[in-house]
């Protein structure tokens, strides 16, 4: 199997969901300068992308401390989608990892392939710790919006 990969470094990243709740399409939005990659997520996975950064971020306080300040947050514009919406992939696994070095968060993608399929894509987005708290917080939000989550 071969893996097509997308690097990011991304200066904005944000989830929402466009249509009404129960119809909604769960969307994953990067950008790099002008370029913007959108990729298709489902509610589960957004709610558990929250919980995992949340977790990522408490562990990364405790053994590396840094205060996030204000200022390096993402302003609330930011935070929407941008047009025009084109899905790169459909996601089908997703993974968070830390590089201390650069003391950034990456959130790899993985498309969600056919069995037997050869290709997949892969993308990993690099983002801040403060860009991070931020998107937990806004898939936070946009989960509340739409009905519960069924278990």
């Amino acid at each position: 199997m071969r893996k097509r990969l997308t690097d990011i470094h991304s200066s904005r990243i944000t989830v929402d969901a466009l249509g009404r709740p129960g119809e909604r399409v769960f969307l994953l939005q990067a950008s790099e300068g002008d370029a913007t990659f959108t990729f298709k997520i489902e509610k589960q996975q957004a709610a558990a992308l929250a919980l995992g950064i949340d977790r990522m971020l408490e562990e990364l306080a405790e053994r590396f401390p840094r205060e996030i300040s204000r200022l390096e947050e993402p302003l609330s514009s930011d935070l929407m989608l941008r047009e025009p919406i084109e899905i790169l992939f459909v996601v089908g696994q997703m993974g968070m990892g830390y590089d201390q070095s650069e003391d950034a968060v990456v959130l790899v993608l993985q498309e969600l392939g056919e069995e037997g399929e050869e290709d997949t894509r892969v993308a990993r987005i690099w983002a801040s710790r403060a860009q991070m708290k931020a998107l937990s917080r806004q898939i936070k939000e946009v989960v509340s919006r739409g009905r519960p989550i069924c278990s």
